[in-house]
């Protein structure tokens, strides 16, 4: 299994959007602690939102999505 999650920072609100073959729990502990450039100026982050792929390729391309204008929309309304 994959999983694409959204992180929030709740330093400065920003989000961020990953997928992984791990829990995004676990991923979360991970960026939590400084594991990616983008993370680690940004924490402590919570995981807001996940969502369960069969393959690798399905995950990347809904992170992809989820990246674009139109899916960042639709996070903005999900998320509210």
């Amino acid at each position: 299994m994959s999983f694409v999650y959204v992180l929030k920072s709740l330093k400065n609100g920003k989000r961020y959007v990953g997928s992984t073959d791990l829990l995004p729990e676990d991923r979360l502990k991970e960026h939590n602690y400084g594991s990616n450039k983008f993370t680690k100026g940004n924490r402590p982050f919570i995981l807001v939102h996940k969502e369960e792929y069969y393959t690798k390729k399905e995950a990347k391309n809904r992170e992809n999505f989820l990246k674009s204008g139109v899916g960042r929309k639709f996070l903005d309304q999900i998320l509210k």
